[in-house]
C-alpha cells in the first residue's frame, strides 16, 4: 500500500492519539493537516506538535487524503462525520457512533446510499484484546455464555462484551443499570498526576444484559478506572467447559481432565519525550503466547506505541484500504452502532430506574 494520507478535523485529546501513530510511522502515514475551528487554535496545536494546521475545509478537501479522521466532541461527532462525508471525503469517526437513536439511523442511512463511513471502535484491536479473544476462539471453555467485565466505558464496553460473548449485532437485549457515588482518591488525570491523597466522589456504573440467546453480561465501571493505578481493569468470562479470569484459561481438557494456562503478554517499557504522566512511559506490546502459540505480533514493528495507539494505527491502515475499494470496513458500522445503541439503553435505563427492551433497529440485518 502506498502512504496513507489523511486529514484530522478536532484537535482534543483523541486527535492526538492518530498525531502520535503518523509520527512513530512516518513511512505508512502522511498527516496532510489538522483542521482546526479557530487562527489561534490552529497556531497552538502547529507550534506545540509541529504538524500542519489549517482553518480552511478547501485546504483539507484538496491535500489528497485518502480520509477524514472526526476527532471533535461527542456531542457534535456524528454531524460533523456527515458534514464532511457529504463533501465527498472518506470518514473515520471518534467514538461513540452517536448519542441517541435518530442519529444512530441516520448514520446507517448514509451508508446505505454509498457514503463510506467507519466508527473508530479500537478496543477489540488492542494487542491483548485481540489475543484474548483469538483464545477464547478456541474453545477450551466451551460457549461462552456469562461474562462479568469490567475493562471499558459504555460502547467500548459493549463492543468487548459481544466479542468475547460472540454475541451478534441483532440480537435483542434488556438492560438494567444504575449509578453509585463511592469516595476515591484521585490518583491521574488526562493531563496531570496528584499524590497529595485527594479524594472525590466518583461514579461506578453496574448494568445486567440479558441477551435473547441466553447469554449474559454484567458490567462493571468506574469513571477512575481507565487511568487510576488503584482501580484494576478485571474480567471472568465461564463456559460450559471452563473460564477465563483476566489473563488464565481453567479448563477441562480432552480427558476431561482439569487444566489451567496462562495467556503471556509480553512488554517492553518505552520512555517518550513527553510532560504528560499517561505518554511519558508506555508498554509496547512485544507478543502474547498461549500454550506455545502466538496470537500477535507488532503488526509495524516495534515503534514505540501503546496498545490504544497500535490499535489507532491498525485502524488507519484498514480505512485507508476500504477507502481506496481494496477492503472492507475497518470495523463494521452495524457493529458500531449497536455499541451506541447498548450505551444509549444502559443511560435510559439507569436514570429511568426501570429495566430497558431493545427494539429493532435499521442496521441490524
Amino acid at each position: 500500500m502506498d502512504k496513507i494520507r489523511f486529514i484530522i478535523v478536532g484537535s482534543g485529546w483523541r486527535s492526538l492519539y492518530y498525531v502520535r501513530a503518523a509520527k512513530a510511522l512516518p513511512e505508512t502515514f502522511e498527516l496532510c493537516a489538522m483542521y482546526c475551528r479557530t487562527e489561534e487554535k490552529a497556531r497552538k496545536m502547529a507550534e506545540e506538535h509541529r504538524i500542519r494546521t489549517t482553518t480552511s475545509v478547501a485546504e483539507c478537501m484538496n491535500c489528497g487524503a485518502d480520509f477524514a479522521v472526526i476527532a471533535v466532541s461527542k456531542t457534535v461527532i456524528a454531524e460533523t462525520g456527515l458534514e464532511w462525508m457529504e463533501r465527498g471525503i472518506p470518514v473515520l469517526c471518534e467514538t461513540p457512533a452517536a448519542l441517541d437513536t435518530e442519529t444512530l439511523a441516520r448514520l446507517w442511512k448514509a451508508h446505505e446510499q454509498g457514503g463510506r463511513l467507519a466508527v473508530a471502535e479500537q478496543y477489540r484491536l488492542y494487542p491483548a484484546y485481540s489475543s484474548l479473544l483469538g483464545v477464547i476462539r478456541l474453545g477450551l471453555i466451551g460457549e461462552p455464555d456469562c461474562l462479568n467485565i469490567s475493562l471499558a466505558h459504555e460502547y467500548h464496553g459493549a463492543s468487548l462484551m459481544r466479542a468475547m460473548l460472540g454475541v451478534a449485532a441483532d440480537t435483542a437485549f434488556t438492560v438494567s443499570a444504575k449509578t453509585y457515588l463511592f469516595p476515591t482518591a484521585e490518583t491521574l488525570t488526562r493531563y496531570e498526576a496528584y499524590t497529595d491523597g485527594r479524594v472525590a466522589d466518583k461514579k461506578r456504573t453496574v448494568a445486567a444484559f440479558a441477551f435473547a440467546d441466553g447469554k449474559v453480561a454484567l458490567y462493571d465501571f468506574d469513571s477512575e478506572q481507565y487511568r487510576s493505578p488503584i482501580r484494576r481493569n478485571t474480567l471472568k468470562l465461564q463456559g460450559s467447559r471452563g473460564e477465563i479470569i483476566d489473563d488464565t484459561v481453567y479448563y477441562l481438557d480432552g480427558a476431561n481432565e482439569p487444566a489451567a494456562s496462562r495467556l503471556q503478554i509480553g512488554t517492553r517499557p518505552v520512555e517518550r519525550a513527553y510532560d504528560n504522566p499517561n505518554l511519558r512511559r508506555v508498554e509496547e506490546v512485544t507478543d502474547a503466547v498461549f500454550e506455545g502459540r502466538s496470537f500477535y505480533s507488532p503488526p509495524f514493528g516495534l515503534c514505540g506505541l501503546s496498545q490504544d495507539e497500535t490499535a489507532v494505527a491498525i485502524l488507519m491502515r484498514r480505512m485507508a484500504a476500504y477507502a481506496r475499494g481494496t477492503d472492507g470496513e475497518p470495523y463494521p458500522l452495524r457493529e458500531a452502532l449497536q455499541d451506541s445503541y447498548m450505551a444509549v439503553l444502559m443511560r435510559k435505563a439507569d436514570e429511568s430506574g426501570r429495566q430497558i427492551c431493545s427494539e429493532r433497529q435499521v442496521w441490524q440485518a
